[in-house]
């Protein structure tokens, strides 16, 4: 490997919108995430539907269903 040309590796402090915080390994110092493992729908098991404007209303009006 070439000398002086790689960056910094920190241990990095991540933390996400639902207040949750780890540390983990990153060129940046600091970084902020919308969504974490914590929070996301696929590990905690909980999903949320949320019907944007009425368009499955629409849908089965539409079709008959």
């Amino acid at each position: 490997m070439k000398a002086d040309i790689h960056p910094n590796y920190n241990l990095t402090t991540v933390t996400c919108a639902c207040g949750s915080t780890f540390e983990t390994g990153s060129i940046k110092q600091n970084l902020r995430v919308e969504i974490c493992s914590a929070c996301h729908p696929h590990f905690t098991g909980k999903q949320k539907f949320i019907d944007a404007g009425g368009r499955v209303d629409k849908f089965k009006r539409k079709y008959g269903i």
